[in-house]
């Protein structure tokens, strides 16, 4: 039986793999290959890392979880279930196994306008986070996807690194006058028009609209729905919040006793940093639950 079992190997697992074998747990690290930044061709904001290839980070992560004995396995895990206070977890090759403590650290996916060009801009023009890819289009015309108040927000807080913003809505606006007013106050403007689709040779140059016009644009930010990678924390019966993710109280404790979640899936500040400092304090919390169950 393991002490631990994390699913995930973003940086939020990987944080706390390094943590937990520091404490000489006896931890497996299942990692199915899929990652939310899989599109980004560079990670940003986070210390001594900035600007590093996501790949490249988790590769480091890696080769440094050697020297703490951490298994890893290249495998999907499709079902956990509590057995007498222990996580059993079945993985895609139907072998199954049991741990003490279990940390999801599964990430989010986010949900891409059905728009042509906007899953091949993903990463590359398209983003989710001005806080990741603002810095690089600063000053350039940018955009907005969004409807509503959701819509008008991002497209307000744009302007910290543009004054050319435009928010498109892609059909009826739906803004509440007072949003309208605020967006024409500091410069913004709003196009409905439905977009036929996004264009670009090396990255993305404009938007071409139903009724024939065209916007040139460096860079569209989506207030876009998000969804959970996997189904086991509502599986385990977690208790999620509002925009999906999963509610987690002091050191990424869940309402289910000995079942941590970290990272994106877990909270609304959805950085790479964030999510290793969140799997860092999750660990801590996992050590700790088991010294006291151990009585040490």
């Amino acid at each position: 039986m393991y002490d631990v079992i994390i699913v995930g190997g973003g940086p939020a697992g990987l944080s706390a793999a390094t943590i937990l074998g520091r404490c000489r747990r006896r931890v497996l690290l299942c990692d199915d290959g899929r990652y939310r930044n899989d599109a980004s061709r560079a990670l940003h904001g986070y210390l001594t890392r900035d600007g590093v290839h996501p790949a490249e980070l988790r590769r480091i992560g890696r080769e440094q979880l050697a020297r703490y004995d951490i298994e890893i396995r290249n495998i999907r895990v499709t079902h956990a279930e509590i057995q007498e206070g222990r996580f059993e977890l079945t993985l895609e090759d139907d072998s199954r196994l049991l741990c003490r403590r279990l940390l999801l650290a599964t990430g989010v996916v986010d949900k891409i306008p059905e728009v042509e060009g906007m899953e091949r801009f993903f990463g590359n023009g398209v983003y989710h986070c001005p806080y990741c890819d603002g810095w690089e289009v600063r000053d350039r015309a940018i955009a907005a996807f969004g409807k509503g108040k959701s819509g008008a927000g991002l497209a307000l807080s744009l302007r910290t690194w543009s004054a050319d913003v435009t928010l498109l809505t892609d059909g009826p606006a739906r803004l509440a006058p007072e949003e309208a007013e605020r967006l024409a106050r500091h410069g913004i403007s709003v196009r409905s028009s439905k977009i036929i689709r996004l264009e670009g040779s090396e990255g993305l140059e404009q938007v071409i609209f139903r009724d024939g016009t065209s916007l040139p644009v460096r860079a569209i930010f989506l207030s876009a729905e998000q969804s959970q990678r996997c189904d086991l924390a509502s599986g385990l019966g977690c208790i999620f919040n509002k925009r999906g993710t999963v509610r987690t109280g002091e050191l990424e404790k869940t309402n289910i006793p000995g079942l941590f979640v970290a990272g994106d899936a877990s909270r609304d500040v959805q950085l790479a940093v964030v999510a290793a400092a969140e799997g860092a304090k999750a660990a801590i919390a996992i050590n700790t639950s088991l010294q006291q169950e151990d009585g040490t």
